[in-house]
């Protein structure tokens, strides 16, 4: 079995996905916590791990991985190949969701929680509800023609999008004014595995 040890935050969505996927996958994964908020990964201890002094971290044996949508990534390649597609169109429309995930659902849902969750962020709360309002309406109608994001299948794609706007609720975003997104995240917590983190919608 894998040797795989995460550097985790209880609160972090990021952290959440790869804890998700590895449950998921039936791997089992040391969890590290890493006290965020009172500034560890800023320490020189820390950045000799992650030079992006950020959190997700994995441990995978002697490799080191940083970032969410490549540990995701990595993690399918290696351990999960149901969850990718190695094809150029399929790597490429998983591509989009893993840029989407660290880009609009970051600036948007991931934000605008952090706003509530740690007042002392210099964060656009404004701005940020902003993006988190336009995310969930771009999402509530790409999910009314399709179950899932890309691919007709479950992939890290989902999950790379997933935490944060099951979290939409701690961001004080209208989750519930959008069906499609809540039968999506339904979907999600249906994978035999996935299991909730605090703030999130219950297991069914």
């Amino acid at each position: 079995m894998p040797d795989l040890l995460l550097y985790d935050f209880h609160l972090s969505g990021n952290c959440h996905k790869i804890r998700v996927f590895a449950a998921i996958l039936g791997l089992p994964l040391e969890l590290k916590n890493v006290q965020v908020l009172d500034g560890e990964t800023r320490t020189e201890d820390f950045y000799q791990i992650s030079p992006m002094q950020q959190i997700p971290v994995l441990k995978d044996g002697d490799i080191i991985v940083q970032d969410s949508q490549a540990i995701l990534l990595y993690m399918a390649m290696k351990y999960g190949h149901d969850w990718i597609d190695r094809t150029p169109e399929g790597m490429a429309a998983i591509h989009e969701w893993l840029s989407y995930g660290a880009k609009e659902a970051s600036n948007g849902p991931q934000m605008s929680r952090l706003s509530f969750l740690d007042p002392h962020e210099n964060i656009d709360l404004e701005r940020a509800q902003a993006v988190g309002h336009k995310v969930l309406a771009q999402l509530d109608r790409i999910l009314s023609t399709r179950d899932w994001l890309c691919l007709g299948k479950p992939t890290i794609a989902d999950l790379a999008v997933f935490p944060y706007v099951a979290l939409s609720r701690e961001g004080n975003l209208p989750l519930d004014d959008h069906p499609n997104v809540l039968a999506w995240i339904d979907r999600i917590r249906a994978i035999p595995g996935y299991y909730p983190m605090e703030g999130m919608l219950p297991a069914l």
